[in-house]
C-alpha cells in the first residue's frame, strides 16, 4: 500500500461546468486526497490563506485576478504549490512555464492527460523535477495547435527571429528567437553549436573531427559547429561522457 500523503488541490475556474467537471475527475484520482474550488482569482486567494494546498489547477482567462497575475501572486509564496494551467488558450504556454508551471492543459481535458499532469505535481513536490520540468512549446500543425516537450526536441535552427525546432516525426516553426531556446533550455542539456544552431546532448549520436572541425550527427543529420563554440562542445561532450553536470 502507498504510503505517500494524498494531494489536497485547488481548482480555479470561472466558468462551473469547467470548474465542476475538473473538481470531479481529480477527486477520482487515487493520489488526491481533497478538492477545493473557486471561481475567481480573488476567492483562491481566501482559500489559500485558509487551507494548506499542494497544488492549483487554475484558468487563465478569468474576470478581475487572471490565473497568470494568481500564479505571479503565488510565486512569492514562501513555500509555493505546484501550478498547473488548465486553459483553451496554447498561445499563453510560454509566459507559463516562465512562472514555473509543472504543465500546461488544453481544454477539454482528457482524463488520462489530467493523471500525468497529478504525476508531474507529485514528483515536482517530492523534489524530482522541481525547477526544471520537460519545458513545452506550443506550435501549430494543420490548425491545430500541439505542445512539443523539450525532450522531443533533437536541435533547433535559427530562422530569423524565428526558431525551428526539429524532433523525430517533424520541424515546427515557433515566434521565439534562438537565444531565448538557448538560455531556458541550457540547463537541460542543449549547447549552442553555431550562431543559429542548437542542439540537446542527449539526442547526440556520433562526433566527428577533421581538421580541427567538429560535427555531430543529431536525429541523423550532420550538423557543424563553428571554429569559434567547437572548444566549448568538446568540453560538454567530454563532461556528459564523464556524467559531469554542464553548468
Amino acid at each position: 500500500m502507498s504510503t505517500v500523503t494524498p494531494l489536497t488541490v485547488l481548482v480555479v475556474d470561472d466558468e462551473r461546468p469547467n470548474l465542476d467537471e475538473l473538481a470531479f475527475l481529480l477527486d477520482r484520482d487515487d493520489r488526491v486526497g481533497r478538492v477545493l474550488t473557486a471561481s475567481t482569482g480573488t476567492d483562491a486567494l481566501r482559500v489559500l490563506r485558509e487551507q494548506e494546498v499542494d497544488a492549483v489547477f487554475l484558468d487563465i482567462a478569468m474576470p478581475g485576478l487572471s490565473g497568470l497575475e494568481l500564479a505571479a501572486v503565488l510565486g512569492r509564496f514562501a513555500t509555493p504549490p505546484a501550478m498547473v494551467f488548465v486553459t483553451a488558450h496554447a498561445e499563453h504556454a510560454v509566459d507559463a512555464f516562465d512562472l514555473n508551471a509543472v504543465d500546461y492543459l488544453l481544454k477539454p481535458v482528457r482524463e488520462e492527460r489530467l493523471r500525468e499532469a497529478v504525476r508531474r505535481v507529485t514528483q515536482a513536490l517530492s523534489g524530482g523535477v522541481a525547477g526544471t520540468p520537460d519545458d513545452r512549446i506550443a506550435v501549430e500543425l494543420g490548425g491545430v495547435t500541439r505542445l512539443v516537450a523539450r525532450s522531443e526536441v533533437a536541435y533547433v535552427e535559427a530562422q530569423g527571429d524565428y526558431s525551428r525546432l526539429h524532433t523525430a516525426t517533424g520541424s515546427h516553426l515557433v515566434r521565439l528567437p534562438i537565444s531565448t531556446l538557448e538560455e531556458r533550455w541550457r540547463e537541460a542539456g542543449f549547447i549552442r553549436i553555431h550562431r543559429s544552431v542548437l542542439v540537446a546532448l542527449a539526442h547526440v549520436e556520433e562526433v566527428h573531427e577533421d581538421e580541427g572541425r567538429v560535427g555531430v550527427v543529431v536525429a541523423g543529420h550532420t550538423l557543424q559547429a563553428s571554429r569559434r563554440l567547437a572548444p566549448v562542445l568538446r568540453e560538454q561532450l567530454r563532461r556528459t561522457r564523464r556524467g559531469e553536470s554542464g553548468s
